[in-house]
């Protein structure tokens, strides 16, 4: 195996043990995309000279006994909404051409502390704002849409141009792609995971999280993210935690809310079969399956965009009017829909959140976790704009993508996108799951269990 191909938790073990050098592997990450990014084109901006060099004082530090974190010399992609200090954070947009960050947002100075290694800013669907990330081709069929808006993270993650990366979500945004490429993502609990330098599409709903290989891999770097800063007033004052789950796999004793409502209709039913087979597995390995009802569903998408389009507009405000022509068509019409909206409106959604998240934890105190479908299908062909259900509806590609994910963002809860299968075409197919606030040690013992039951997964074949 080579050294692009290692998980995170497998190239860590490696190079404290000396089997393996930070040199080793960054030079073979960027060989990687060195190799498939001009196919793939999931980073705005690769800087391997900053990468080797960082590589080679991990490696000089590694020689002295000397680790800095539980990420000592492991390659990381970061979405280019995070700052880091004297480089550009362009939110893949001309809007942002010029800018470049003073300072480390949190998150990149924790991940550095932990002995990270970054390789470059990964595209994002323009400020963050859609589901498809246009310009980056999905890693299992290049005609297909990598997801969004952390498109380019989850691309570079599935594709070995990073060990593992940073997405944001707001509506679904590190899982879906997470799922149409076959790796694992996770948002973590609204507030947990602190946003300060992070460019922001919608405050009350933004989350930062990883996307990685593993389940596992997923809580090492939640482990080194996770923690309270009072620069960023959502930022919890949650204790800290080694979020790793141990090896067992045994799930007796714990309930899996299996959803009657919202989550299996209107569905690819080849993403059925292979998520209602993994809710099996987790039923083998000793978890109680309980059938549950979604509440309020009838209001998810009113209230979801009732909140990001308000939100969105007031954040770009200033440039809407300066510079409009510099937006995508479709961003800027999303960004001047939100004005039309009025306060009474933006009011409304934010009562129906809390409506929401009560009834929410009402069925959360019936059950541990929730699994369902991470997106109602693979992913859609680029340029595609609708589906065509076996019911007859029709329903956008964007509303498709983010309509069973944006609950999680709604109310805060976590979930974790991992991947159970593929469809006839060979693509990806993600099962969510879900839990109680900061219930994240749940959902990774659940999703590291399945994980472990099933055959070892390779990394995409880029063409």
């Amino acid at each position: 195996m080579r050294p692009y191909e290692l998980s995170l938790a497998d190239a860590a073990d490696a190079i404290r043990a000396r089997r393996l050098s930070p040199v080793e592997l960054v030079d073979s990450v960027l060989d990687r995309v060195e190799q498939v990014e001009p196919r793939l084109d999931a980073y705005v901006t690769v800087d391997a000279e900053r990468a080797r060099r960082a590589a080679r004082e991990a490696e000089r530090d590694a020689a002295r006994g000397h680790f800095r974190g539980a990420l000592h010399g492991i390659p990381m992609g970061l979405k280019d909404l995070i700052d880091v200090a004297g480089t550009a954070t362009t939110a893949s947009s001309r809007v942002r051409a010029e800018h470049r960050a003073r300072e480390d947002s949190t998150v990149a100075a924790r991940l550095t502390a932990a002995g990270a290694i970054l390789v470059g800013k990964t595209h994002t669907h323009e400020f963050a704002y859609g589901l498809t990330t246009p310009q980056t081709s999905n890693a299992w069929d290049r005609g297909r849409v990598a997801g969004g808006s952390s498109g380019g993270s989850a691309v570079a993650v599935a594709a070995g141009t990073a060990t593992f990366s940073l997405g944001t979500d707001t509506g679904g945004s590190i899982r879906v792609p997470a799922a149409l490429n076959g790796v694992v993502g996770l948002k973590p609990t609204y507030g947990l995971v602190p946003r300060q330098g992070v460019t922001s599409l919608s405050w009350s709903l933004d989350h930062v999280g990883p996307i990685t290989r593993t389940v596992e891999d997923a809580a090492m770097v939640l482990t080194a993210l996770a923690g309270h800063d009072p620069r960023d007033p959502a930022s919890l004052a949650a204790p800290a935690v080694d979020y790793r789950p141990g090896p067992a796999t045994d799930l007796a004793g714990l309930r899996v809310g299996v959803p009657r409502t919202y989550y299996f209709d209107r569905l690819d039913a080849e993403v059925e079969t292979a998520v209602r087979r993994a809710v099996g597995q987790l039923e083998d390995l000793g978890a109680e399956l309980v059938e549950i009802d979604i509440p309020m569903t009838r209001y998810i998408r009113a209230t979801l965009w009732g909140l990001v389009a308000p939100e969105a507009t007031a954040y770009h405000e200033r440039t809407l009017r300066t510079v409009p022509e510099l937006y995508q068509a479709d961003v800027r019409i999303l960004l001047e829909a939100g004005e039309l909206m009025s306060a009474g409106d933006y009011l409304r959604a934010q009562r129906s959140r809390t409506l929401m998240r009560e009834e929410w934890a009402r069925v959360l105190e019936t059950v541990d976790v929730i699994a369902a479908p991470t997106v109602p299908t693979t992913a859609t062909g680029a340029g595609q704009e609708t589906l065509t259900w076996s019911d007859g509806t029709t329903e956008g590609v964007a509303d498709a993508l983010v309509r069973l994910s944006a609950p999680a963002n709604i109310t805060g809860v976590p979930a974790l996108s991992v991947p159970v299968g593929h469809d006839a075409a060979g693509l990806p197919i993600g099962m969510q799951l879900l839990g109680r606030p900061l219930g994240e040690r749940a959902l990774l013992r659940v999703g590291h269990a399945y994980e472990r039951s099933r055959p070892v997964r390779a990394l995409a074949p880029v063409a």
